[in-house]
């Protein structure tokens, strides 16, 4: 086993800390893979929290990982130390259900083994994330960083891009296209940019006025005040698609309005429940979905697009010694866009 400095949540209550966990020498088909960055996403405030229920403790979290391999196991064929690479939200499946053998992971029958608050596939080992110096992955759930990127900006794609990139493939945008990314933070940033880079006509739906100089900066066409009274009767009937990135509670109704006939909305955040009513949906034949992260193969694929197009995080780099004020930061919406831990700091 390999002894290894991280920073944990030791109970819901306590601060990110110091820590030591143990990881595993590379197996026959594993490699290892020295942490050079990790991105900061809400989700790890709230598992850290436990504000989701059912948290493991002690919790190591992170799963915007960006390294280099540095060890390889005797059969491993797709890597070789020295590759920079990834590893995203989820470090291995069951593989034989129908989701796995379609290369949807993520939705995996069994359930996916996610990088932290997870467990390994023997049901009993807990999983530990990127708050730490190395982590041992099976090969296929490793992912190839193209050459020229900054691995630093990368961190987040392995979350929030692929978050917002695989609903924008899935529901096959194309040019000319009138999408709306309703808010603008870690998500919704990545969303105006991948958008963008499809060839939509973006449009940004913030309740902050104050925002609006940074959505055109990124690359948005326009920009909704939707705390103006008149913003939703203004923009009836107006959007090809919605990317709803809001976690905090809002009226799905009044957005799906916004939406031309047969057009999709597809929330990407998990707010608290609200009422939807059946009308917004049935008198135009709207459509209200939602979208979870991507497999392995459809995070390469937004890689690899991201590469091609010049789509990167927008980030501020910290210290692991920072997590913590990182974290109240990221509750107050303090960041453009995403925090990036150089684990350096740790080493």
């Amino acid at each position: 086993m390999l002894i290894t400095p991280a920073y944990a949540a030791m109970t819901a209550k306590a601060p990110i800390a110091p820590h030591t966990i143990q990881r595993r020498e590379p197996g026959p088909h594993d490699v290892l893979i020295d942490i050079l960055y990790c991105g900061i996403c809400h989700s790890d405030i709230h598992q850290a929290r436990d504000e989701w229920g059912g948290s493991v403790f002690p919790m190591v979290p992170g799963h915007e990982i960006v390294g280099n391999v540095v060890k390889i196991g005797d059969q491993v064929t797709q890597w070789r130390v020295g590759d920079a690479v990834g590893v995203g939200c989820f470090v291995d499946s069951c593989r034989k259900c129908e989701a796995c053998r379609e290369g949807e992971e993520q939705f995996c029958e069994e359930g996916a083994s996610f990088t932290y608050n997870s467990h390994e596939r023997d049901g009993k080992t807990p999983t530990h994330g990127g708050y730490s110096t190395c982590i041992t992955v099976n090969e296929d759930y490793v992912l190839r960083i193209p050459s020229g990127m900054p691995l630093e900006r990368v961190a987040p794609l392995l979350c929030a891009g692929i978050t917002t990139y695989s609903p924008l493939k899935q529901y096959g945008i194309k040019p000319g296209d009138q999408v709306a990314i309703l808010g603008l933070g870690g998500l919704g940033h990545m969303g105006v940019k991948i958008a963008k880079a499809m060839g939509a006509k973006v449009t940004v739906l913030s309740h902050s006025v104050n925002k609006r100089s940074d959505a055109m900066a990124l690359g948005a066409d326009d920009f909704v005040v939707t705390s103006d009274k008149n913003a939703f009767t203004e923009n009836l009937k107006r959007f090809d698609f919605i990317l709803d990135t809001v976690s905090a509670q809002h009226d799905y109704n009044a957005y799906l309005e916004l939406l031309k006939r047969d057009k999709t909305m597809v929330l990407v955040g998990i707010p608290d429940p609200i009422p939807l009513a059946a009308a917004p949906l049935v008198m135009q034949r709207r459509h209200l979905a939602g979208s979870l992260i991507g497999g392995i193969r459809e995070t390469q694929e937004m890689l690899d697009f991201c590469a091609a197009h010049g789509v990167l995080s927008d980030v501020e780099v910290i210290s692991i010694q920072q997590v913590n004020e990182a974290y109240e930061r990221v509750v107050k919406s303090d960041v453009r866009y995403r925090f990036v831990i150089d684990m350096a700091s740790l080493k």
